[in-house]
């Protein structure tokens, strides 16, 4: 058994790599989504024992190949990427029911097994980026996942796929670019790309060396927030959500963008923090403020948008922006309030995608206005959506609200009243578009062609319920999103200089 334990960070990678490998080679879709399944089952247990591991000995370092770091690469686990690799392991269990109905509905049965493949691949870069201790190894894994995510939006049944695959492309290769032109000034400056000794080397780097310390921030910082989609590089965003097969909408929403958040954060507080005193620097304002306007640009776009996905593809910009606040303020209460939204976004968001994925399933369409009175023909799939839904607003006892009160908390401790007017501001503008939303699928008559659609079959609404149940169940108890992040915190500010 405990030879097991020691091989569970390469575990994590190699499953889905070995499986997408595997899926590959099948031609029917229903024996492509079996295997998958089972893979996508077997990571949460994998990902589950490391968390646990962290939590009672601290953290974990596997050597690839048997060379020791820093000359290898090295595979570390601490509390903040073991939680999210529970996170996007989580999800994709999770979701994967919902896909064998919801795929084979959107997708020719040719393309399916090429679908599944694509998802385990993107799957393995995701949790890679998490788990690697190696920052060129990090830019591999980016674009492993990056790539897949590509061919994944491309099979969207809207012909406008391509297009938005081919701009995310554009985008993601962009920001990868500078990411590895960030590493590579690095790599000049310390001779090393271990994320832990590139942070002790920095730390004894000569003063005539800060601008090149500072450039290689500068180039990792805008790398990663194209990744991200932080305000305003978030263009390629809302189109890729809007035509990407409704499964994969759902999982790339809980997942993708929170996985570069993550890296974005190792190298603010474990690698340039140790070094340099990160918090003098504007950078920390800068972010501050491109966040105020995700939150509040981003909701106010998302009040007139008319196609569901659409509207919450903005919406996730929105949240993104409150998730990079927590780390702009720089400080246990909204470090805290950050991290836990990562994860408390993506039960939410992926409930939301889900339950629009289904209506889509039944009604053949997600714009608002044909979607009149649904909510009295699918009543619990438009319950989930209302339960996820104010969630994102912050309603109390949801998971939604403990993000918000953390981060309303650390800007009160940095004395920034008007930030907690600005929250609470943009919460309202959720309000609106999500009750916006309701107004219609509740309220309204039913037309002809909805009065004939029910709730999708119990592999669809097992994941949405939940999903739901999450959303409502963590808004009480936090000691396993709240706690975690909260001690993952501690250890990153910690660390600064």
């Amino acid at each position: 058994m405990s030879a097991v334990r020691s091989q569970l960070p390469i575990l994590q990678v190699l499953v889905p790599l070995l499986g997408a490998v595997l899926v590959a080679f099948l031609r029917r879709g229903t024996s492509a989504f079996a295997l998958t399944l089972v893979v996508s089952w077997i990571l949460p247990f994998v990902a589950g024992a490391m968390l646990l591991q962290v939590l009672a000995t601290g953290p974990i370092s596997y050597a690839l190949g048997g060379w020791a770091p820093p000359i290898g690469i090295e595979y570390r686990v601490d509390v903040l990427n073991a939680m999210v690799l529970m996170l996007v392991s989580t999800v994709g269990a999770v979701i994967m029911p919902f896909a064998y109905r919801s795929v084979a509905f959107e997708l020719d049965d040719s393309k399916e097994a090429w679908f599944y493949s694509m998802y385990l691949l993107c799957l393995a870069g995701l949790l890679g980026v998490a788990v690697t201790g190696d920052a060129f190894n990090a830019f591999v894994f980016l674009e492993i996942s990056s790539l897949s995510t590509y061919v994944l939006i491309a099979m969207g049944p809207d012909r406008r796929a391509l297009l938005s695959a081919f701009q995310y492309l554009i985008m993601g290769t962009i920001g990868a670019t500078f990411y590895v032109i960030g590493v590579g000034f690095l790599y000049v400056l310390t001779g090393s790309l271990n994320m832990v000794d590139i942070a002790a080397r920095l730390a004894t780097v000569g003063p005539d060396q800060g601008q090149a310390v500072l450039t290689a921030l500068a180039f990792i910082t805008v790398g990663l927030s194209l990744k991200l989609a932080l305000f305003p590089l978030h263009a390629w965003l809302p189109n890729a959500y809007t035509y990407a097969p409704s499964w994969a909408t759902a999982f790339l929403a809980a997942t993708a963008t929170k996985v570069a958040i993550y890296l974005l954060v190792r190298y603010y507080f474990s690698i340039f923090g140790v070094a340099i005193d990160i918090r003098s620097l504007p950078i920390g304002d800068f972010i501050v403020g491109l966040s105020i306007a995700a939150m509040l640009v981003a909701s106010f776009v998302a009040v007139f948008e008319t196609n569901l996905k659409r509207m919450l593809a903005y919406s996730s910009v929105a949240q993104i922006g409150y998730i990079t606040l927590g780390i702009g303020l720089a400080n246990q209460a909204g470090l805290t309030g950050g991290l836990v939204h990562i994860v408390n976004h993506a039960l939410m968001k992926a409930a939301l995608f889900l339950a629009v994925g289904a209506m889509f399933y039944r009604a053949y369409t997600v714009e608002l206005k044909d979607l009149a009175g649904i909510g009295r023909k699918m009543p619990l799939t438009t319950a989930a959506f209302t339960i996820a839904g104010f969630g994102l607003v912050g309603t109390p006892g949801t998971a939604g609200f403990i993000s918000k009160w953390y981060l309303a908390v650390g800007a009160l401790d940095k004395g920034w009243w008007l930030l907690v007017f600005l929250i609470v501001g943009s919460s309202l503008i959720a309000l609106v578009y999500v009750g916006r939303v309701l107004e219609v699928v509740w309220l309204r008559e039913p037309s002809v062609e909805i009065a004939k659609v029910r709730d999708p079959p119990l592999s669809m609404m097992a994941p949405l319920i939940v999903l739901t149940i999450a959303t409502i169940y963590f808004g009480f108890d936090t000691e396993w999103t709240a706690g975690v992040a909260s001690t993952a915190a501690k250890s990153l500010l910690g660390g600064l200089r």
